[in-house]
């Protein structure tokens, strides 16, 4: 089964908790997913939320399988295995963190941990069916995730039901304090961005059923926001692993990767950091008008493995509705929605103000609650 690296327990008896292959545990080598780290010692010490949840009392069962070094969303894997889809077994598991999400739809963990450079929590809980939480950049530690240095990186849990992914987030992210559900008529910003039409239709209609007063908003640096998050994993990921390349150590995907981002230029990163700025002042000021922001966390349904493998548009077309939010530092979270598509739930994204991660989670529990019965 490719949805674990590797199966274990470990800790008390409270909930069931996967981790992510790039977060260290005690004992266990941490190998995110590349041949390249095969022969990996094992971690000496825990990451920091590694210990919080040994602390909470749960019980750790496994590190999860990933798309290699965190570095691409379809999840698929050639060398450890590309984790089945619990919901949808011919389209993609969504990655980085595939394996996370896959663990907690087929039922083998109640909370999973992952971490989201570029959507690589949203977009693997999207496309699997359940909630997935990128909170604010900085807020949950990242001691003991891999690579080591990141300016968009954020540890974030995984859940099928909002109360366990309220219930993580009260463990791994200390001062957090859940909130109550917002008041009726809470007023929401609907994002105007590129997307299949009939998905956006059924997320507004979904935001309604929630009581929410939706309001069109449209934000200038989106776009542009999405190449400059591009341009500043690929520097710093080269950074990171571009010493593994041309070795026939990792991945042809990721190793093509890895080589396009060698030639990111530091004007380049400059540039992209003018628009991070920007960008993000442009959202803070957005979300002085709103409670939250809303907008679909794919612009359509995830590609079936076969296209993701013979299409590199397929590919390029899943994360730029999450990406901004990784450069810009706001909390993003995804909650699953069922619409009319073969059953298929997807995901609705909730924005929220820095540091307000409470909050945006209330608003994931309200869209669930509605959706009950």
């Amino acid at each position: 089964m490719s949805t674990f690296i590797s199966e274990f327990l470990l800790g008390g008896s409270g909930k069931r908790v996967a981790i992510k292959d790039s977060i260290d545990i005690a004992g266990h080598a941490t190998q995110s997913g590349s041949r390249a780290f095969a022969r990996a010692l094992p971690a000496l010490r825990n990451a920091e939320v590694v210990d919080a949840i040994l602390a909470a009392g749960w019980q750790i069962v496994g590190k999860t399988n990933m798309h290699e070094l965190a570095f691409g969303v379809t999840g698929i894997n050639d060398w450890t295995g590309t984790p089945i889809n619990p919901q949808a077994p011919d389209r993609v598991p969504g990655g980085s963190s595939s394996g996370s999400a896959a663990a907690v739809a087929a039922g083998l963990a109640d909370i999973a941990i992952g971490s989201d450079t570029g959507g690589s929590v949203r977009v693997p809980a999207a496309c699997c069916g359940i909630a997935g939480l990128k909170p604010t950049y900085g807020r949950v530690s990242r001691v003991g995730a891999h690579p080591a240095e990141s300016s968009l990186d954020c540890v974030g849990p995984f859940a099928a039901d909002m109360n366990d992914l309220i219930a993580a987030m009260q463990v791994i992210c200390p001062g957090f304090q859940a909130q109550g559900l917002p008041s009726n008529n809470a007023s929401v910003g609907f994002l105007d961005v590129a997307c299949d039409a009939h998905l956006q239709a059924c997320l507004g209609a979904a935001a309604d059923r929630a009581g929410w007063r939706r309001t069109g908003v449209q934000l200038s640096e989106f776009e542009a926001a999405f190449v400059a998050g591009l341009t500043v994993i690929n520097f710093e990921n080269w950074a990171a692993f571009g010493h593994l390349t041309g070795q026939g150590l990792i991945g042809a995907d990721v190793e093509l990767r890895l080589l396009a981002a060698s030639r990111t230029s530091a004007a380049e990163l400059a540039q992209a950091e003018q628009v991070r700025t920007r960008f993000s002042q442009q959202v803070d000021a957005a979300l002085e008008q709103f409670e939250v922001l809303l907008l679909p966390t794919m612009p359509s349904l995830p590609p079936t493995l076969v296209e993701a493998r013979s299409s590199s548009k397929a590919v390029a077309g899943m994360t730029p509705l999450v990406r901004p939010f990784n450069l810009s530092g706001h909390p993003a979270l995804t909650v699953p929605v069922e619409i009319d598509c073969g059953g298929l739930k997807v995901g609705l994204q909730i924005v929220g103000r820095k540091g307000q991660d409470e909050v945006v989670c209330a608003f994931g529990a309200q869209l669930q609650q509605s959706m009950v019965g």
